[in-house]
């Protein structure tokens, strides 16, 4: 089914310093109810990017907060769904790329960025286990709420090492809960510098969330 033909909604979502339209597909529920069983493999085809979630709204007040760092810097953002994070930080001055596995929400996020008036990101359909870029390319990664699986956890690693900067800087923005707690101690384990630089409520779409930023940064051994 195209999911970028029918009925849609505008999501009106305030960070950044200003309000932003976020369109999307307007029957969730009729989304969701498609999913298949030969969705439910491996690769878990499942429609999270026709959600906008909390950490995406913090993890925009972020960039917001860190203009004089990323504008003008190559930037990179993971699993963008309807393109929100991406477009803010294409609009405070940076060059960014945006990928998601999917391609449906990358059509929202194309649009997204024509709705709010800004300079649209270069928008790619990438798995992160199948890297399409080239090495040492990122001032800056950023992602919302994509570690929900620890299955993720050695392809995003992976992902870090080669395409970031040896002097670039990762942000993540995940919801306080359980199933991300052990990234951070694996990571260090591998040689990446952690740091928690903000912790913060934030909502959406009648959802609120207590929402962490965490700051990965290269050590010595990578």
């Amino acid at each position: 089914m195209d999911w970028t033909s029918g009925d849609r909604e505008i999501i009106l979502v305030n960070t950044a310093g200003r309000e932003w339209k976020v369109e999307r597909t307007a029957d969730l529920e009729s989304l969701w109810e498609s999913i298949g069983e030969d969705d439910f493999g491996e690769d878990e085809r499942l429609p999270y990017w026709a959600e906008l979630w909390p950490a995406s709204v913090l993890l925009g007040e972020w960039l917001y907060r860190n203009q004089s760092l990323i504008n003008g810097k190559k930037c990179l953002d993971l699993g963008c769904g309807l393109g929100l994070t991406a477009i803010i930080g294409a609009s405070l001055g940076a060059d960014v790329v945006a990928f998601d596995y999917e391609f449906p929400p990358l059509i929202f996020a194309k649009e997204n960025a024509v709705l709010n008036g800004t300079p649209s990101p270069l928008w790619l359909q990438m798995d992160w286990r199948e890297i399409a870029l080239a090495d040492n390319s990122f001032d800056y990664i950023w992602g919302g709420d994509i570690l929900y699986e620890k299955r993720f956890f050695g392809p995003l690693e992976k992902l870090f090492k080669r395409v970031l900067k040896p002097d670039g800087k990762i942000w993540m923005a995940e919801p306080v809960r359980d199933v991300s707690t052990p990234v951070w101690k694996k990571l260090e384990k591998l040689g990446w510098n952690t740091s928690l630089p903000l912790t913060e409520k934030a909502a959406c779409c009648s959802a609120e969330m207590t929402v962490n930023i965490r700051e990965v940064v290269p050590g010595t051994s990578n």
